[in-house]
């Protein structure tokens, strides 16, 4: 029996390249848009709903579970990136970015959760970062989102053991998607800032990383291998060796010594 896939955030990047593989496999694909996409290819079965409003997400669900009666896997992907100094942070800029990147993730999870445990089983699959394994220069708030889903499915994957919920963090490293053109750069760091020039000079070393990096396409094909694992780890990190062995270095490295290299590589002296 082909499974029920419900992914947010279709639109493009790795939202668009998981849809699209696994509507041209063995699942029936179903994806949570805030508007309708233009160039998704395969059976993808668009639903209008935004990922920080549960009203529209309760009836996306109700329409899905009408349709085909179950959910197995849901797979949150929906974020954004904003970029400047904590210091220059609004509290409008650091509310859009924590109730996209985290409460979206919460919002979704919570509408699925009586369903799968009704059904006696389903995967959660939350789309992280490693940006949530190490803080990032001028990127603080959305750092701190993805620390808040490490954390977070740390917890949920304890609570739904019992109910056969599986709980999968996917970690990516630097990909080369819209998700770069699409950050929100905080304006305040950008125009008369003491951060400005510092700012400047590491996010091109930032974008650049991300320009260079491994195509959606990747990360899409080794999540489809996980997702047929009848015991998958708890996380994956999805990077090139040099970003998994920073990740290696953070843990086994005392912490002044792994932030001057950090700070180093993105041009911070």
């Amino acid at each position: 029996m082909a499974k029920i896939v419900l992914i947010t955030g279709i639109s493009s990047g790795f939202g668009k390249a998981i849809s699209e593989l696994l509507a041209s496999k063995e699942y029936i694909v179903y994806g949570f848009s805030r508007k309708q996409p233009e160039d998704l290819t395969g059976a993808i079965k668009v639903i209008q709903a935004d990922v920080t409003d549960v009203t529209s997400i309760g009836k996306g669900v109700a329409t899905l579970l009408e349709r085909e009666g179950r959910i197995d896997i849901l797979i949150n992907n929906a974020g954004m990136g904003i970029s400047g100094s904590i210091e220059d942070s609004s509290r409008e800029d650091i509310h859009l970015q924590m109730s996209t990147n985290f409460m979206g993730y919460v919002n979704m999870i919570q509408a699925v959760l009586p369903a799968m445990r009704q059904q006696g089983g389903a995967t959660i699959v939350n789309i992280s970062s490693i940006g949530g394994l190490m803080g990032l220069p001028y990127q603080g708030f959305y750092a701190a989102s993805k620390f808040a889903v490490e954390g977070m499915s740390e917890s949920l994957r304890m609570e739904l053991a019992p109910f056969k919920i599986k709980v999968i963090v996917i970690q990516p490293g630097d990909f080369h998607t819209s998700f770069t053109t699409n950050r929100k750069p905080i304006q305040a760091t950008l125009i008369d800032s003491p951060y400005q020039a510092q700012f400047q000079k590491t996010l091109s070393l930032i974008e650049k990383d991300e320009q260079g990096g491994l195509k959606p396409e990747y990360l899409a094909r080794k999540l489809a291998c996980i997702l047929k694992k009848k015991n998958p780890c708890h996380s994956y990190i999805i990077a090139t060796l040099e970003q998994k062995m920073a990740v290696v270095l953070k843990r086994i490295l005392p912490g002044s010594m792994f932030s001057s290299i950090l700070s180093s590589h993105y041009g911070i002296k």
